[in-house]
Protein backbone atom coordinates (compact mmCIF):
# COMPACT_ATOMS: atom_id res chain seq x y z
CA UNK A 1 0.00 0.00 0.00
CA UNK A 2 1.10 3.61 -1.16
CA UNK A 3 0.27 6.66 1.25
CA UNK A 4 0.33 9.89 -0.36
CA UNK A 5 1.43 12.68 2.25
CA UNK A 6 1.21 16.10 1.34
CA UNK A 7 2.00 19.07 4.11
CA UNK A 8 0.58 22.68 3.38
CA UNK A 9 -0.65 26.00 3.96
CA UNK A 10 -2.27 28.48 1.90
CA UNK A 11 -1.47 26.61 -1.27
CA UNK A 12 -5.78 27.03 -2.83
CA UNK A 13 -3.59 27.41 -6.01
CA UNK A 14 -1.39 24.94 -6.11
CA UNK A 15 -2.88 21.48 -4.28
CA UNK A 16 -5.52 20.46 -6.81
CA UNK A 17 -3.14 19.53 -9.71
CA UNK A 18 -0.98 18.26 -7.02
CA UNK A 19 -3.68 15.75 -5.42
CA UNK A 20 -4.61 14.73 -9.24
CA UNK A 21 -0.95 13.89 -9.89
CA UNK A 22 -1.69 11.53 -6.89
CA UNK A 23 -5.22 10.39 -7.31
CA UNK A 24 -3.24 6.66 -8.29
CA UNK A 25 -2.13 6.17 -4.80
CA UNK A 26 -4.10 4.20 -1.98
CA UNK A 27 -4.27 6.98 0.61
CA UNK A 28 -3.65 10.66 0.25
CA UNK A 29 -2.83 12.48 3.87
CA UNK A 30 -3.14 16.43 3.91
CA UNK A 31 -2.19 17.86 6.85
CA UNK A 32 -3.34 21.29 6.85
CA UNK A 33 -1.53 24.24 8.85
CA UNK A 34 -5.08 26.24 9.24
CA UNK A 35 -5.12 27.79 5.94
CA UNK A 36 -7.32 30.78 5.45
CA UNK A 37 -7.95 29.94 1.37
CA UNK A 38 -9.63 27.21 0.18
CA UNK A 39 -7.18 24.59 0.84
CA UNK A 40 -9.10 22.42 2.85
CA UNK A 41 -12.19 22.30 1.03
CA UNK A 42 -10.26 21.54 -2.05
CA UNK A 43 -8.41 19.32 -0.38
CA UNK A 44 -11.54 17.17 1.06
CA UNK A 45 -12.34 16.52 -3.08
CA UNK A 46 -10.34 14.50 -3.29
CA UNK A 47 -9.60 12.82 -0.15
CA UNK A 48 -11.11 12.25 3.85
CA UNK A 49 -8.14 12.28 5.06
CA UNK A 50 -7.31 15.74 5.82
CA UNK A 51 -5.94 17.21 8.93
CA UNK A 52 -5.61 20.68 10.25
CA UNK A 53 -2.42 20.96 12.78
CA UNK A 54 -1.72 24.02 13.95
CA UNK A 55 1.73 25.14 12.39
CA UNK A 56 4.88 23.88 14.45
CA UNK A 57 7.54 23.79 11.82
CA UNK A 58 8.40 21.65 8.67
CA UNK A 59 9.61 18.89 10.46
CA UNK A 60 6.36 17.81 13.33
CA UNK A 61 4.39 18.98 10.28
CA UNK A 62 5.67 15.86 8.31
CA UNK A 63 5.83 13.71 11.59
CA UNK A 64 2.40 14.17 12.10
CA UNK A 65 1.33 13.19 8.55
CA UNK A 66 4.01 10.10 8.47
CA UNK A 67 2.05 8.96 11.79
CA UNK A 68 -1.07 9.36 10.21
CA UNK A 69 -0.69 7.52 6.80
CA UNK A 70 -1.52 3.74 7.00
CA UNK A 71 0.89 2.92 3.87
CA UNK A 72 3.67 0.62 3.99
CA UNK A 73 5.10 3.14 1.76
CA UNK A 74 4.86 7.28 1.60
CA UNK A 75 5.39 9.24 -1.05
CA UNK A 76 6.00 12.73 0.44
CA UNK A 77 5.35 15.68 -2.03
CA UNK A 78 4.90 19.07 -1.68
CA UNK A 79 1.52 21.00 -2.61
CA UNK A 80 3.91 22.62 -5.70
CA UNK A 81 4.79 19.47 -6.83
CA UNK A 82 3.72 16.71 -9.07
CA UNK A 83 3.87 13.34 -9.70
CA UNK A 84 4.14 12.70 -13.51
CA UNK A 85 2.58 9.06 -15.43
CA UNK A 86 6.22 7.71 -15.73
CA UNK A 87 6.93 8.62 -12.04
CA UNK A 88 3.83 6.83 -11.04
CA UNK A 89 4.80 3.58 -13.08
CA UNK A 90 8.21 3.67 -11.67
CA UNK A 91 7.33 4.34 -8.06
CA UNK A 92 4.85 1.11 -8.46
CA UNK A 93 7.72 -0.97 -9.82
CA UNK A 94 10.10 -0.24 -7.50
CA UNK A 95 8.30 -0.92 -4.29
CA UNK A 96 7.64 -4.19 -5.45
CA UNK A 97 9.72 -7.28 -3.49
CA UNK A 98 12.83 -4.70 -3.13
CA UNK A 99 15.64 -4.85 -0.56
CA UNK A 100 15.53 -0.69 -0.21
CA UNK A 101 14.27 0.94 2.64
CA UNK A 102 14.00 4.83 0.42
CA UNK A 103 13.97 6.15 -3.02
CA UNK A 104 15.82 9.14 -3.92
CA UNK A 105 13.79 11.08 -6.46
CA UNK A 106 15.29 13.27 -9.10
CA UNK A 107 13.10 17.14 -9.29
CA UNK A 108 12.59 19.32 -12.39
CA UNK A 109 12.44 22.81 -10.70
CA UNK A 110 10.55 25.24 -12.93
CA UNK A 111 11.53 29.06 -12.45
CA UNK A 112 8.74 31.50 -14.48
CA UNK A 113 7.77 28.25 -15.81
CA UNK A 114 10.62 27.06 -17.18
CA UNK A 115 13.45 24.38 -16.04
CA UNK A 116 16.23 25.05 -15.16
CA UNK A 117 18.72 22.68 -15.85
CA UNK A 118 21.94 24.14 -13.86
CA UNK A 119 23.28 26.08 -11.28
CA UNK A 120 22.32 23.33 -8.63
CA UNK A 121 18.73 23.02 -9.54
CA UNK A 122 18.91 19.47 -11.56
CA UNK A 123 18.53 16.22 -10.59
CA UNK A 124 18.24 17.78 -7.02
CA UNK A 125 17.75 14.39 -5.77
CA UNK A 126 15.22 14.26 -2.77
CA UNK A 127 14.63 11.21 -0.88
CA UNK A 128 10.93 11.32 -1.20
CA UNK A 129 9.87 7.49 -1.33
CA UNK A 130 10.20 5.28 2.29
CA UNK A 131 9.21 2.71 4.30
CA UNK A 132 7.43 3.62 7.43
CA UNK A 133 8.78 1.66 9.46
CA UNK A 134 12.19 2.83 8.78
CA UNK A 135 12.42 6.69 8.52
CA UNK A 136 13.41 9.34 10.92
CA UNK A 137 13.02 12.73 10.41
CA UNK A 138 14.97 15.48 10.76
CA UNK A 139 14.46 18.32 13.36
CA UNK A 140 15.78 21.27 11.42
CA UNK A 141 13.57 24.32 11.43
CA UNK A 142 13.72 24.85 7.26
CA UNK A 143 15.02 21.90 4.68
CA UNK A 144 14.12 19.19 7.07
CA UNK A 145 15.27 16.44 5.68
CA UNK A 146 13.59 12.21 5.39
CA UNK A 147 16.50 9.70 6.48
CA UNK A 148 15.81 5.83 6.36
CA UNK A 149 17.37 3.22 8.57
CA UNK A 150 18.65 1.07 5.47
CA UNK A 151 19.65 1.11 2.25
CA UNK A 152 18.01 3.27 -0.86
CA UNK A 153 17.85 3.21 -4.25
CA UNK A 154 17.76 5.98 -6.92
CA UNK A 155 14.52 6.63 -9.39
CA UNK A 156 14.90 8.07 -13.17
CA UNK A 157 12.13 9.85 -13.47
CA UNK A 158 11.45 12.98 -12.08
CA UNK A 159 8.85 14.88 -9.63
CA UNK A 160 8.13 18.59 -11.17
CA UNK A 161 8.25 21.17 -9.12
CA UNK A 162 6.95 24.54 -9.55
CA UNK A 163 9.12 26.36 -6.89
CA UNK A 164 9.15 30.04 -8.72
CA UNK A 165 5.53 31.33 -10.27
CA UNK A 166 6.48 35.17 -9.28
CA UNK A 167 9.90 37.24 -8.58
CA UNK A 168 7.46 38.38 -5.27
CA UNK A 169 6.32 34.97 -4.18
CA UNK A 170 9.90 33.67 -4.44
CA UNK A 171 11.27 37.13 -2.32
CA UNK A 172 8.92 36.46 0.40
CA UNK A 173 9.70 32.75 0.65
CA UNK A 174 13.22 33.79 0.90
CA UNK A 175 12.96 36.33 3.39
CA UNK A 176 10.91 33.56 5.75
CA UNK A 177 12.76 30.82 4.97
CA UNK A 178 16.60 33.26 5.79
CA UNK A 179 15.11 34.17 9.48
CA UNK A 180 14.82 30.19 9.96
CA UNK A 181 18.21 29.31 9.21
CA UNK A 182 19.30 32.78 10.85
CA UNK A 183 17.88 31.30 14.49
CA UNK A 184 18.96 27.80 13.28
CA UNK A 185 22.55 28.69 12.79
CA UNK A 186 23.51 31.61 14.96
CA UNK A 187 25.18 29.54 17.18
CA UNK A 188 27.28 28.13 15.41
CA UNK A 189 28.99 30.74 13.38
CA UNK A 190 30.35 34.16 13.94
CA UNK A 191 29.53 36.59 11.50
CA UNK A 192 31.69 39.73 10.13
CA UNK A 193 32.81 41.18 6.80
CA UNK A 194 34.11 37.98 5.36
CA UNK A 195 30.72 36.36 5.79
CA UNK A 196 28.39 39.39 4.88
CA UNK A 197 30.90 40.17 1.78
CA UNK A 198 32.78 37.14 0.75
CA UNK A 199 30.80 34.03 1.22
CA UNK A 200 27.37 35.62 -0.61
CA UNK A 201 30.34 36.26 -3.57
CA UNK A 202 31.34 33.22 -3.59
CA UNK A 203 28.14 31.49 -3.15
CA UNK A 204 27.23 33.51 -6.44
CA UNK A 205 30.25 31.93 -8.40
CA UNK A 206 29.49 28.99 -7.30
CA UNK A 207 26.30 28.80 -8.72
CA UNK A 208 26.75 30.38 -12.11
CA UNK A 209 30.32 30.10 -13.01
CA UNK A 210 31.33 26.76 -10.98
CA UNK A 211 27.75 24.89 -12.04
CA UNK A 212 27.14 26.41 -15.13
CA UNK A 213 24.12 28.42 -14.22
CA UNK A 214 25.17 30.76 -17.31
CA UNK A 215 24.01 28.49 -20.23
CA UNK A 216 20.08 28.95 -18.63
CA UNK A 217 20.33 32.60 -19.77
CA UNK A 218 18.69 35.12 -17.68
CA UNK A 219 16.97 32.38 -15.62
CA UNK A 220 20.75 30.85 -14.82
CA UNK A 221 21.49 34.72 -13.50
CA UNK A 222 18.21 35.02 -11.30
CA UNK A 223 18.35 32.01 -9.85
CA UNK A 224 21.97 32.58 -8.89
CA UNK A 225 21.00 36.21 -7.62
CA UNK A 226 18.64 35.06 -5.86
CA UNK A 227 20.85 31.96 -3.88
CA UNK A 228 23.24 35.51 -3.52
CA UNK A 229 20.61 37.19 -1.79
CA UNK A 230 19.49 34.36 0.50
CA UNK A 231 22.49 33.84 1.50
CA UNK A 232 23.05 37.49 2.50
CA UNK A 233 20.04 37.81 4.30
CA UNK A 234 20.58 34.85 6.67
CA UNK A 235 24.00 36.28 7.27
CA UNK A 236 22.73 39.81 8.09
CA UNK A 237 20.08 38.12 10.44
CA UNK A 238 22.63 36.32 12.30
CA UNK A 239 24.99 39.15 12.55
CA UNK A 240 21.41 41.19 14.03
CA UNK A 241 20.92 38.46 16.22
CA UNK A 242 24.63 37.93 17.60
CA UNK A 243 24.80 41.86 18.26
CA UNK A 244 21.63 42.52 19.52
CA UNK A 245 22.54 39.92 22.52
CA UNK A 246 25.97 41.34 22.79
CA UNK A 247 24.03 44.45 23.74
Amino acid sequence: MISALVICRNEEKNIEDCLKSLSWTDEIVVVDAESSDETMSISLKYTKHVYEKKWEGFSEQRKFGVAHALGDWILSIDADERCTESLKNEIIDAVKNTPYKGFLIPRKNFFLNKWVRRAGWYPNYQLRLFRKDSVEISGRMVHESYSVKGGTGKLKNPIEHYTVRSIKQYADRINEYSSLSANERSAEIKVGFFYLFFRPCFDFMQKYIFQLGFLDGTRGLMVSFFHLYTKLLMYMKIWELQNRKNK
